[in-house]
C-alpha cells in the first residue's frame, strides 16, 4: 500500500486540483531530463522539469505481485527537450524514468507513482509516443543458454575472446563518396575481404556521430549499413569499423580461428534429421553428425 504524506493526502481530500506530474528521464550517459504536464515550468529538489513539452500520460495501473505494469505517455518534439534526431540515434534507450506527483503550489517533496525504463518509442512528425515499462518487466526477459546451432555469445565479449583492438578486426576510415542513402565508399574498407560483414560501425565525426550501425554488405571500398543512419551520410564523416560474425562454426574457425571458444552446439541434429525415418545402415546411432 502506498504511503502518502499528511500534507499531500490533506489536499487531495480538500477536492481542490493542486497537483501536476512530473517525468524524470535519466540517460544512459549521464543526461537528466525533466517535465511536467503543468503549465509553467516547476522547480523541485533543485531539478527544473519544462512545461512546454505538452507531456500527457495514459491510465497505469499498479498491483501486488511480480506482474510488469506500466503506461504511455505522448509529448511534443522539439529542440531544448526531446529532439527527434536524439530518439532517432538511440540515445534515449533503456533510460530509466520516474513519474512522480508533487503539489505545485509548494513543490515540495514528490510522490514516486512509477518508475521504470524507457521502451518503445514512436515519432510522428513533432510527436512521440513513449512506452514505459516497469522494473518487472525485466523478469519477463528470457534467461540462460539457447540449445542452438550458432553461438550465443558476442563477439568480442569475455566468453567470445576475440580481440576486435586487434588490426586485423579493426579499421577507421573516411566517407569519399555517397552511393545512396545507407551506402557509401571508403578506401579504408578496400582489401579488407569479408572480416567487417556485419560488422559495427561507430560513426566518430559528422552528424550522426556517436551513433552505430551494422555493415550488412560491403565489396571492395563500398559499403552499406542495414538501416539507414538517422542523419545523412556526408563526404567526409569519419568512422571507426569492426569485425562482424554471422555466428556459424564455419566462420568462427576460419575467419577468427576462435573455434575452440566456440558457444554453440554445430552437430545438433536438425528438423530433417528429426522428422526423418530411422534406418539401420543411417546416422542414428546415437553419435556425431559431423
Amino acid at each position: 500500500m502506498r504511503e502518502i504524506p499528511e500534507p499531500m493526502a490533506a489536499a487531495l481530500a480538500s477536492g481542490a486540483t493542486t497537483f501536476a506530474r512530473l517525468w524524470r528521464l535519466a540517460r544512459r550517459d549521464g543526461a537528466v531530463l525533466g517535465f511536467t504536464d503543468h503549465d509553467r515550468d516547476l522547480v523541485v529538489s533543485g531539478e527544473t522539469y519544462r512545461a512546454e513539452s505538452g507531456m500527457t500520460a495514459s491510465a497505469a495501473e499498479a498491483a501486488l505481485g511480480l506482474a510488469a505494469g506500466g503506461l504511455d505517455v505522448v509529448g511534443a518534439l522539439d529542440d531544448a527537450g526531446l529532439s527527434e534526431t536524439d530518439l532517432a540515434r538511440g540515445l534515449y534507450d533503456g533510460a530509466s524514468v520516474t513519474l512522480s506527483l508533487v503539489d505545485w503550489r509548494a513543490a515540495g517533496a514528490p510522490l514516486l507513482l512509477f518508475a521504470g525504463v524507457l521502451g518503445e518509442v514512436a515519432r510522428e512528425r513533432s510527436l512521440f509516443t513513449a512506452e514505459l515499462r516497469g522494473l518487472a518487466s525485466a523478469l519477463q526477459q528470457p534467461q540462460g543458454r539457447l540449445y542452438q546451432r550458432a553461438c550465443d555469445a558476442e563477439l568480442g565479449d569475455a566468453r567470445c575472446g576475440v580481440d576486435l583492438a586487434a588490426p586485423a578486426h579493426r579499421a577507421e576510415g573516411v566517407v569519399t563518396e555517397i552511393v545512396s542513402a545507407r551506402a557509401f565508399r571508403a578506401e579504408a574498407l578496400s582489401g579488407r575481404g569479408t572480416v567487417f560483414t556485419r560488422g559495427r560501425l561507430l560513426w566518430v565525426e559528422g552528424a550522426n556521430a556517436g551513433s552505430t550501425s551494422e555493415l550488412r554488405r560491403y565489396e571492395g571500398a563500398e559499403a552499406e549499413c542495414a538501416e539507414t543512419p538517422a542523419m545523412e551520410i556526408a563526404v567526409g564523416d569519419a568512422f571507426t569499423v569492426t569485425a562482424g560474425c554471422d555466428k556459424s562454426f564455419t566462420t568462427c574457425r576460419k575467419r577468427f580461428i576462435n573455434h575452440k571458444n566456440f558457444r554453440g552446439f554445430p552437430h545438433m541434429p536438425g528438423n530433417d534429421w528429426l522428422t526423418g525415418s530411422a534406418r539401420a545402415d543411417g546416422d542414428n546411432d546415437g553419435g556425431r553428425l559431423v
